[in-house]
This record gives structure tokens, sequence and C-alpha cells, in this order.
């Protein structure tokens, strides 16, 4: 079965241009998304991963409709080939069933990772060459001046007792997981 997935990044932008040319692909089905590429929740194409089947054939407008990253349409596109399930992306020419298409998406998924390469490389080089010059690499340890104060404020309402860990964040303006961090930080110094 074709089925289709589209998907716009915001509420105002239309579907249809994508819901046209994959009807007209022959999708007998077609999940539908406005969300941008960078939110990680997307339950239609949840909803489309949890309904393939061997023999399936998965088609997009354009790749970038389908990943949120190079990596990402990879890494979806891997997981279609593990479960015999086809890849198309109409706009740029890539059908997964031809030797052709497989060999583009290939080199697509070379270059990603010889980037990923390049960044690893020049970050070691860069470590190295602040390390030579007395500089220590990474984020600066432990919390800023104003996380402690944040932190030691946590600590005074909560010593009261008469305030839950969620009225404390509401009042820091932190989150639940960072007021914890935070009382768990104040009660071991």
């Amino acid at each position: 079965m074709k089925i289709g997935y589209a998907r716009v990044s915001t509420q105002d932008q239309k579907l249809e241009l994508q819901i046209d040319a994959l009807s007209k692909n022959g999708c007998e089905q077609i999940y539908q998304e406005k969300k941008s590429g960078k939110n990680k929740e997307r339950p239609e194409l949840e909803k489309l991963l949890g309904q393939l089947r061997e023999g399936d054939t998965v088609v997009v407008w354009k790749l970038d409709r389908l990943g949120r990253s190079l990596r990402d349409l990879i890494d979806l596109v891997a997981d279609f080939k593990s479960r015999g399930v086809d890849f198309v992306s109409l706009q740029d020419g890539i059908n997964t069933a031809t030797s052709t298409g497989r060999f583009t998406f290939n080199i697509f998924a070379s270059l990603a990772e010889f980037e990923r390469e390049i960044i690893k490389e020049r970050t070691k080089a860069g470590l190295v060459a602040a390390k030579a010059r007395g500089r220590a690499g990474g984020r600066p340890a432990g919390l800023s001046p104003a996380a402690m104060e944040k932190a030691k404020s946590a600590k005074i309402l909560h010593a009261t007792g008469t305030k839950s860990a969620e009225d404390i964040a509401k009042i820091l303006g932190v989150s639940r997981a960072t007021c914890y961090r935070y009382l768990d930080l104040a009660s071991n110094s």
C-alpha cells in the first residue's frame, strides 16, 4: 500500500499542494501534520510508523517534510528498509525500490556521516588548542550565580514545610525537575 505523509511547519501554511501530489501518486492513505520539523512529537508520523507493513511504500512530497534533520531522515529510511518498506520522495526523485534511488539516498547518508566526522575532528582540535593555551574546554562546573540564588531560595521555601516542590517551582519560575535538582544540591552543600 502507498502511504503518504504531508507536513507543514505552521498552522498558517497549507497542506493542499502536498496532498494533491500524494493523491495523484496513488497514496491510499495520507497522514497530515501541522508541526515544526524541530518538534520531536509528531503524532501523525507515529501513527504512520505504527501501521507500516512489509511491502508498503511511504511517499512524501519532499525529503524535508519527513525528517527533522538529515540524521533523522536517514534513521527513518533505515527503519523502513529493515521493515521491508520502500520510500519515495516525489520532488527529489528518490525511490528506494530502485537501485538508483538507493544509491542516491546512500550518497546523502555518506555525506551526513562525513559531516559528523568533520565536526568531531574540529571539536577535538579546538579542545587541544584551548588546552595548549591553558584553557579547559566544556561547560563551566556548577550553577551560575543566579541559579545558585534560586537553589538557596528553594531550600529556604522547602524548609518551611508549607510549600510543595511544585509550588516552589512555580514561585521560582523553573520546572519541577529543576526545583528537585536545586533542593538536592542545596541539601548536599
